[in-house]
């Protein structure tokens, strides 16, 4: 699996938790930035992010602002993305499970770093079950493609 990481200004300290956990999992990823204090603008991180998901340079991604709303929004623009903001853990099991979600977005001033950490995780390692589920995430997909 491969996973690209971004955030913007919001989000930085949250993603370089995230970053030490996909390290400690032996997860392949690239870490986008940004890497900076001052203020910058979420979409210019979010959507070329997804579209290296959608175009399947990468597997998956994992997006952090400070609410993840911008994010999410920003990176479900992208056709093929399906991206889930995400603030608890059984979200983060379900949008994989039932949505097949391959974006995850999360917000820093919304939830802790160990929180953000097991979301991360539990996000990572739950598969897709497909079966009655792939139906419907087959339906998304050819709405996006009409």
């Amino acid at each position: 699996m491969r996973v690209i990481l971004a955030s913007d200004h919001g989000g930085v300290n949250l993603r370089q938790e995230v970053a030490g956990l996909l390290t400690e999992l032996n997860v392949e990823f690239e870490d986008i930035g940004c890497d900076c204090e001052g203020s910058v603008d979420y979409p210019d991180y979010a959507i070329p992010a997804a579209e290296r998901v959608a175009n399947g340079e990468f597997d998956k991604a994992i997006l952090i602002c400070g609410t993840g709303i911008g994010m999410s929004i920003s990176a479900n623009k992208v056709k093929g993305i399906r991206a889930a903001l995400v603030h608890d853990l059984f979200t983060a099991k379900v949008t994989r499970e039932h949505n097949d979600s391959n974006v995850l977005c999360m917000g820093e001033r919304v939830i802790g770093p160990g929180l953000a950490v097991e979301i991360a995780r539990t996000w990572v390692q739950t598969e897709f079950e497909a079966g009655r589920h792939e139906k419907r995430v087959n339906k998304i997909s050819a709405y996006e493609n009409e």
